[in-house]
């Protein structure tokens, strides 16, 4: 269901700027109008991105991108940290977390130099829908022993967010181009499911303590329901999801 209103959304965004597109004079351009980027500072954070984008008119381009990140380590994990105020909870559950991701965002470009057919300054409304995987998500209790044990949630977390991108794109000769995302702020709303089954039975004492666990991993600004009972733990969250697109991309112009 979510995906064919995702599909929806994408598709009604591209229609509406193909009509507009047919409204207009177009005038031959003398620039080529297909450009296919990849996203150079991306890569600094793990991630690959790359994007498709097609000159309809002078003034207006349609464009699509895509990017993943190979199961790792939490970016900017101490920024998080710092955020929860170095909860040693939160700290020792993000520590061993493993994360992976994508996203896909379509955007209408609005080109506002006289030049245009993909050249200038440029805004642009985007939608973006990513999601989040996560594995090895550890929480450590004391079992019946009188030891330490641990139990590891995995799950998804998906966003769905709108914003407005601001940027400029630069024609390096006939068949290269940069595009610079110099501030593309976006805001919406993310849910999350993540549980794990314990190995052994837990008893009343251990599922108490996992419940503590849990609600003392902070999340600013979200809302956790928290399910703990003798077969494992589930955690789901719900609250806001925002960002900052920005960057530098190396594209081929055909």
């Amino acid at each position: 269901m979510k995906k064919n209103k995702i599909l929806s959304i994408t598709f009604l965004l591209f229609a509406c700027c193909l009509y507009v597109a047919g409204q207009e004079t177009i005038e031959k351009p003398a620039q080529p109008k297909n450009l296919f980027k990849v996203n150079l500072t991306a890569i600094i954070f793990k991630n690959y991105s790359f994007q498709y984008e097609r000159v309809l008119t002078r003034k207006i381009s349609i464009a699509i991108a895509y990017r993943t990140m190979p199961s790792s380590s939490l970016p900017f994990k101490n920024t998080i940290l710092e955020a929860s105020n170095n909860n040693p909870d939160t700290k020792d559950a993000i520590d061993a977390l493993r994360l992976s991701s994508s996203a896909i965002t379509p955007e209408v470009r609005f080109y506002l130099s006289k030049r245009g057919y993909g050249r200038g300054f440029y805004i642009a409304p985007f939608y973006r829908h990513a999601s989040f995987k996560a594995t090895n998500m550890k929480f450590t209790y004391t079992n019946s022993s009188n030891t330490e044990s641990t139990i590891s949630l995995s799950g998804k977390l998906t966003a769905n967010t709108g914003g407005l991108l601001f940027g400029t794109q630069y024609p390096l000769g006939k068949h290269f181009c940069l595009d610079l995302w110099i501030f593309g702020p976006h805001y919406g709303s993310g849910v999350g499911d993540f549980s794990g089954i314990s190995s052994t039975p837990l008893t009343q004492a251990e599922q108490n303590e996992i419940r503590q666990q849990l609600e003392d991993f902070d999340i600013p600004l979200t809302t956790k329901t928290i399910t703990v009972n003798a077969n494992g733990a589930a955690l789901k969250l719900d609250g806001p999801w925002g960002g900052i697109r920005s960057g530098i991309s190396f594209g081929f112009r055909f």
